[in-house]
């Protein structure tokens, strides 16, 4: 090959590898979001602001859970990948892993604010006070009963505790994708089963199986990732719970009531000042490769960022979602918007 026509040929890959990161831009010009059915009424927020501020086209948004939308956001880069994933809990080893592989080498991490998982019943329900023992046993699969480890028996909350309502356990709540089912799990179902000696005595792989399991005998009901359909069966069932994260009750509190966990309710000063002992951190990811490429993207970021969005008082706080301190916001501000790679989860 003469080297005028290797000079061609090295010009001629260059523009094609060229191509296929900056063709995303002519592929769409809608900035692409996926994620938490916790974290989207606040990204759906925040889209809206940004489209009425710029004139640009809203980011399309689609609620996956925490789980998918990091399945999804970890697949590649280009024009057929999303740009930000939303997440109530933190990335996980192996889902940055996953991204690692597939050429997501930059990410930027953004901790927005804090939120409460909640328990909820319609107005015309009963508003428990439960303990996380209870809990773990009105939703585990496996329970101790007089000493011994169990499927789980009990079908009314009654059986559980003499002073609880003599009516069927039916909490409709979200599935193993779900950052929600996941934090629940956590926060939840694996302190409730402390309570118990047979269950403590396991070795660490049977502790895990036995506290970590839902049941799936027809208590527990998985209701999917739009926990709008599960305020809707609350209303249609007073006797029935749901579990979701604290703007669904925010938003709907003139159709629903908490649930009490430990004598505390779910509300502003409660998860800020950590007396509510089910709370977690809500996040979103950016994919460092598609800014300056997806039109907007950056722009939409500084928006989400922004104090008129999440500071005190911000918009999303109208939402539910509990802010950070001012030096934190601040903190997350710089890193949002400057595109700092995110350490790899421990």
């Amino acid at each position: 090959m003469n080297v005028k026509l290797k000079s061609l040929t090295m010009a001629a890959t260059v523009a094609v590898a060229a191509f296929s990161v900056a063709g995303v831009a002519h592929a769409r010009d809608q900035i692409s979001i996926v994620g938490s059915s916790t974290v989207f009424p606040y990204t759906q927020a925040v889209s809206e602001q940004f489209a009425n501020e710029t004139g640009s086209p809203a980011p399309v948004v689609e609620s996956t859970g925490t789980g998918g939308g990091m399945k999804i956001f970890c697949g590649g880069i280009g024009a057929e990948h999303a740009d930000i994933t939303g997440a109530s809990r933190a990335m996980k080893a192996s889902e940055y892993e996953d991204c690692q592989a597939n050429g997501v080498k930059s990410i930027t991490e953004v901790l927005i604010g804090f939120d409460g998982l909640s328990m909820a019943v319609s107005r015309d329900g009963e508003a428990l006070d439960l303990s996380k023992a209870q809990l773990f046993q009105a939703l585990a699969a496996k329970v101790e009963v007089d000493g011994e480890i169990v499927d789980n028996p009990y079908k009314k909350w009654s059986e559980i505790d003499s002073s609880l309502p003599d009516t069927e356990i039916t909490v409709f709540g979200p599935p193993p994708t779900s950052g929600t089912r996941d934090a629940w799990v956590e926060l939840v179902m694996e302190e409730g089963c402390e309570e118990f000696a047979a269950i403590e005595a396991l070795d660490k792989d049977g502790k895990k199986e036995v506290c970590q399991r839902m049941r799936t005998d027809g208590p527990f009901v998985e209701a999917g990732e739009n926990d709008n359909l599960i305020v809707q069966r609350l209303e249609s069932d007073p006797n029935a719970y749901g579990i979701f994260g604290y703007s669904f009750l925010y938003e709907n509190q003139d159709k629903l009531q908490a649930v009490k966990i430990e004598g505390v309710a779910p509300n502003e000063e409660t998860i800020a000042d950590s007396s509510y002992k089910v709370s977690r951190p809500l996040f979103f990811y950016v994919k460092n490769a598609h800014r300056g490429v997806i039109p907007g993207l950056n722009e939409f970021v500084a928006e989400y960022v922004s104090e008129d969005s999440m500071g005190d008082g911000g918009y999303l706080s109208e939402r539910g979602l509990i802010p950070l301190s001012a030096e934190k916001r601040e903190a997350v501000r710089e890193a949002a918007t400057k595109g700092t790679d995110m350490a790899a989860p421990k």
